[in-house]
């Protein structure tokens, strides 16, 4: 007992002086999360309208296919991108194996199927009263799918909640395509594995308590957005 009080002291001494070394961590890991982020969205975003809006041949099996990607094994997905950014794979030249960009690149993988699905449910839960005004209005297509989205905006910031608090809790992946180097590919998720196999309890616990405060604040403004998103369409 006393060894667990004492780690959470010296935790919470770790953050109240803002240790450069906890510090560095979660710039980091806020760093790469959100630039998955980004990308995912750039990505998923138009994805997501495109299944909603257009109809074509292979519709439904892009569905399913992006419905089952969500549940992708972060593991699978760091083997796959170790192998391809290994130095005898494809993509090798580019020496981006064990490097926050292999990192971003992980989470982004992860990230873009949440973003497309969830983006895809929020614009199919739009009323077709919606297109059906735009129509008549004389809008273009392009004029169409912004009306679309722009009704569907709390359910697709929703979407982009769920894939940030998805990816910040991200640790196999990353693990692999980044190698948990100190100082430089070091996240708060896989220095908690770390720390916490060399018994170094007191940043362990300091990470944990952010990334859950972290988690808490995306998961509070999922519920406010959510919530607010009822409203509007009440």
């Amino acid at each position: 007992m006393d060894l667990f009080l004492q780690a959470i002291s010296h935790a919470f001494s770790l953050i109240v002086h803002l240790d450069p070394v906890l510090t560095g961590i979660i710039v980091l890991s806020l760093k790469v999360s959100g630039y998955a982020l980004i990308i995912a969205t750039v990505l998923g975003l138009p994805a997501g309208a495109f299944l909603g809006l257009k109809r074509f041949p292979a519709r439904d099996l892009a569905i399913s296919t992006i419905n089952t990607f969500m549940g992708l094994p972060p593991v699978v997905v760091g083997l796959f991108l170790y192998l391809l950014l290994s130095r005898k794979g494809p993509l090798g030249f580019m020496g981006l194996l064990y490097s926050p960009s292999a990192m971003i690149i992980a989470q982004t993988v992860l990230a873009v199927p949440i973003v497309t699905a969830l983006c895809h449910s929020a614009i199919m839960s739009v009323d077709p009263i919606i297109r059906q005004a735009a129509r008549t209005l004389g809008a273009t297509d392009t004029q169409e799918t912004l009306a679309v989205i722009r009704e569907a905006r709390y359910g697709i910031l929703s979407a982009l909640l769920a894939a940030f608090g998805r990816v910040m809790a991200e640790v196999g992946a990353i693990l692999i395509v980044g190698g948990n180097i100190a100082g430089y590919t070091r996240v708060m998720t896989t220095t908690i594995a770390l720390e916490t196999d060399k018994g170094n309890f007191e940043l362990a616990l300091a990470l944990g308590i952010i990334l859950l405060a972290i988690s808490f604040l995306v998961n509070a403004a999922l519920h406010f957005v959510r919530k607010k998103g009822m409203v509007h369409t009440s």
